[in-house]
């Protein structure tokens, strides 16, 4: 048996079984992952939170939500660990940035999302979308502040060169390039050649030709030399052949990237590469990389020094050489780095060169805003161990030096206006006017604003000025005055606002009502001259019920003195609502209420319904005042002959009834005349009805609006609402469903009805009244504490304990006493006890027997024996004390 060494045994599981091998690396970098993660948590108070990426706080956010930490307490538990007071505020506020979308490097307070709780999927889509939204989510907020340093790191640029560009004259030819050679003219020839180790191409017929090391130039020159040995025609001054050359396959180099580079190493570029496309391939250089002295190295020479910022201010990349094979690129640290803060096109921290003054800067940061401060600016600086300010005025921008570390302060310019003036309220241009032309006075300012408007309160109007020692100051105007040139005009000074009223803004808004009798009464406004009849015209004209006599206005009394609270007038108009003199001479004024009264004689129909066994059930008009039972059943044909007066009922209306009010009944009516014009259901319309159609279609869609607003008004008062007790009775819901009943059975004796018609059982009918004639009934109903609720057939004289027996009797809890019957005319009987003796009532077809629950008798608590003792106790002791 051959023996299997373990390095074998290793090559036959991996190239046996790749799952496994997939499987183990799976796992090896979740552990990995796993134990950073834990480690950031258990050494988070060492954390500099400037040092950490978007990306890192995101997976310590996600490491706290596996641990069960929510993000708004990571920032509590690192100064539990020893974190200083001031990483944890920059952590607080890097992590609710974050969450809330906003870039990292936003500062501020903490936001809204302090102290809300998201949920990972949330928090998932979140980071999700910064890293979509943001192509430098993976920096540090220094690494973003730095000027140039998002260059090399933006998903969106590519520094790859291009390969489909003319084969530039300067190209350096190497080993492994690819020549096509071409010649044309009188001699035709084409040659494919590759570059070998040695630097030589080998042309068929001629030998070896040197070429490495040679431009494209060069090398054209000397292949047309040593082709025209071969080849005749091609060299002279007169030739007669042409010969071009070109690169086919890019040839790739290997380029050294060292130094202060985010990724440094070897790279294999193509041979068109350029130092930016070694730079790109390495990162740039990281935060402590020069971005203005990047070096390249042949051959142990520096050929060339390049100034990043060259390329990102001026686009110059002459500098920018065509990288060659074994070149070495180095990033030195940098020497001289500067922060800018303030109103400036471009903050950050920038590079300096030895020998750049102030004003150089500024090319890189792109000038000052237009809020920027430009005759001063304050530099922070360290020097000689300890910091300093220096204040560096705009003349001696050109000659400052600035030095590494400095901090350069920009200023904001004021928040105040030398030359302001302004104006509101009724002016035809209110705003802000400047005083540069001269002495303005308060004339001249209304004449700029274009005049008065014609509300405009003229008899006083309010100039706020503003004092030297920043106060405010009121002086009051005779603004007529100085329009009329009565009074002295003002001369206005820096900061003044001259505040010119309405007449509307100083007064009460005047307006009417109108109550009563007419189709949309509310509040109105008033105007001028305005009557009664134009009110009614207002509010949609009269009601076919109103009068228009005795109609009243209640007018506000002014006088308080005389103890009267309204003054009441009284006025009759024309039915037509033509302009009477009588209505002519009662205008109205502000705040006036006007009642229309319903007409004295005017009723609208009522209904009664009759149901049952009568020749012709339906709705009834109640024809008169005192009609009655007997008279509405005579007009509906009088009894069937299958009817049973006894068992008849009458349904009646209480007082908590709530019907259709009068409003919905007219909006009712309307539908339904809306309803027999819809084109769409009935015949073609004519011009009359299609005007009334869409009068009635607009009214009822109006309507539909004003219930809309209504229903949220209600909803939103309910929100807050103070639920109460109605009254004593709200504890007993029997007793409230019971008085809040709508209708309720009134006990008739239709036989005498009939018999006697005008009597005092024949009830004079009310609106809604409802009479049910029922068929003759042959039944008899027991429920309630009987063991077997149930129907069962009418005998003539049979007592109500047999009908209880036919129920399988009464049951342990039934309170017997209390049985009592409903009749089919909703009468009820209750039974009678008298000296031990039970009298039950008779019964007849279609009665209830009702046998209710014996109430339950809770025994004495231990409380209250206690009680009843010291009670008889205290009996005992008094009893005692007065025999004594």
């Amino acid at each position: 048996m051959s023996r299997i060494y373990p390095s074998k045994l290793k090559e036959n599981i991996f190239t046996a079984n790749p799952t496994f091998l997939r499987a183990l690396l799976v796992l090896v970098l979740t552990l990995v992952f796993q134990i950073s993660m834990a480690q950031s948590l258990s050494d988070i108070q060492n954390l500099k939170v400037d040092n950490l990426t978007d990306a890192q706080i995101e997976q310590l956010i996600t490491r706290a939500r596996t641990e069960g930490i929510s993000p708004t307490q990571i920032d509590a538990l690192a100064r539990e660990r020893g974190m200083p007071a001031t990483e944890a505020l920059k952590l607080r506020n890097r992590i609710n940035n974050l969450l809330s979308g906003s870039s990292a490097n936003t500062t501020g307070s903490v936001n809204s999302f302090q102290g809300r709780s998201t949920s990972g999927a949330e928090e998932d889509f979140l980071f999700d979308s910064l890293r979509k939204s943001d192509p430098y989510y993976d920096l540090t907020p220094t690494q973003k502040k730095i000027f140039g340093y998002k260059l090399f790191h933006n998903r969106e640029l590519d520094f790859s060169p291009s390969l489909n560009l003319p084969t530039p004259s300067s190209y350096i030819i190497g080993s492994g390039d690819q020549l096509l050679i071409d010649i044309y003219g009188a001699s035709q020839q084409s040659y494919d050649l590759t570059v070998n180790p040695e630097g030589t191409i080998f042309i068929p017929n001629l030998g070896p030709v040197q070429v490495g090391g040679a431009s494209i130039e060069a090398a054209r020159s000397r292949l047309k030399s040593s082709l025209g040995r071969i080849i005749s025609g091609l060299n002279g001054s007169n030739p007669s052949s042409f010969l071009e050359i070109r690169l086919g396959n890019i040839r790739s180099i290997k380029v050294s990237m060292v130094g202060e580079l985010t990724k440094p190493g070897t790279y294999t570029l193509p041979s068109f590469a350029t130092v930016f496309n070694g730079l790109f391939a390495a990162g740039g250089p990281n935060e402590n990389g020069a971005f203005r002295n990047v070096q390249v190295y042949r051959d142990s020479r520096l050929v060339a020094s390049v100034d990043i910022y060259e390329f990102l201010s001026k686009g110059d990349q002459s500098a920018n050489i065509n990288l060659q094979d074994n070149d070495v690129i180095i990033v030195p640290p940098v020497q001289a780095r500067v922060e800018i803060i303030g109103p400036v096109r471009r903050e950050g921290l920038f590079e300096v060169k030895q020998g750049e003054y102030l004003s150089d800067l500024y090319v890189y940061t792109g000038g000052f805003t237009s809020l920027a401060y430009r005759d001063r600016v304050t530099i922070r600086r360290i020097e000689n161990n300890q910091r300093k300010v220096i204040d560096v005025p705009s003349e001696q921008f050109n000659q400052f030096a600035l030095m590494d570390g400095d901090e350069i302060l920009i200023g904001e310019a004021l928040e105040r206006f030398s030359n302001r003036v302004q104006v509101t309220g009724s002016v035809n241009r209110p705003g802000e006017f400047s005083i540069n032309e001269g002495n303005l006075t308060v004339k001249g300012l209304i004449e700029k604003a274009e005049g008065l408007r014609p509300e405009a309160f003229t008899n006083r109007a309010t100039l706020y000025r503003t004092s030297s020692d920043l106060t405010l100051a009121a002086e009051s105007l005779d603004l007529q005055g100085i329009l009329d040139g009565t009074a002295e005009d003002i001369v206005l000074k820096n900061e003044d606002l001259l505040f010119i009223p309405s007449r509307y803004d100083i007064q009460e808004e005047f307006y009417v009502k109108v109550s009563g009798e007419v189709n949309f009464p509310g509040t109105y406004p008033f105007a001028k001259d305005m009557t009664v009849g134009d009110l009614i015209l207002r509010s949609g004209g009269l009601l076919r019920s109103a009068t228009n006599s005795s109609i009243e206005i209640a007018r506000r009394v002014r006088d308080s003195n005389s103890g009267k609270i309204a003054d009441i007038k009284t006025l009759s108009i024309d039915p037509n609502l033509n302009l009477t003199e009588e209505e002519k001479s009662l205008p109205l004024e502000p705040f006036d209420h006007v009642f229309i009264r319903r007409s004295p004689g005017y009723e609208e129909e009522q209904l009664v319904t009759l149901k049952g066994e009568v020749l012709y059930p339906g709705d009834f008009a109640i024809s008169g005042a005192n009609e009655r039972i007997s008279d509405v059943i005579k007009r509906a044909g009088g009894l069937s002959n299958f009817a049973y007066p006894k068992g008849a009922s009458l349904i009646r209306r209480t007082v908590y009834y709530k019907g259709p009010t009068a409003e919905e009944l007219k909006e009712k009516v309307l539908r339904e005349i809306r309803n027999n014009l819809d084109p769409e259901m009935t015949r073609k319309q004519n011009e009359a009805e299609e005007l009334l159609y869409d009068r009635i279609d607009n009214k009822l869609n109006q309507k539909e609006l004003d219930r809309l607003k209504k229903e949220q008004e209600q909803a939103r008062q309910q929100l807050f609402q103070n639920l109460s007790v109605l009254d004593s009775l709200s504890s007993d819901s029997t007793l409230v469903k019971m008085r809040l009943n709508e209708r309720d059975f009134v006990g008739i004796d239709l036989e005498s009805i009939m018999k006697n018609p005008g009597s005092e059982e024949d009830l004079i009918l009310m609106e809604g009244d409802v009479i049910q004639v029922p068929k003759e009934l042959q039944t008899v109903r027991m429920i309630g504490e009987v063991l077997l609720p149930t129907t069962t057939r009418f005998i003539q004289n049979q007592s109500l304990k047999k009908y209880i027996s036919k129920a399988g009797g009464f049951t342990e809890k039934a309170r017997r006493s209390k049985t009592y019957v409903v009749y089919a005319n909703g009468d009820a009987k209750r039974t009678h006890s008298f000296l031990g003796l039970k009298f039950y009532p008779q019964l007849e077809p279609g009665a209830e027997i009702i046998v209710p629950l014996k109430p339950e008798r809770q025994g004495l608590s231990a409380a209250g024996w206690i009680g009843l003792a010291s009670s008889l106790a205290t009996l005992g002791i008094l009893v005692d004390r007065l025999i004594q």
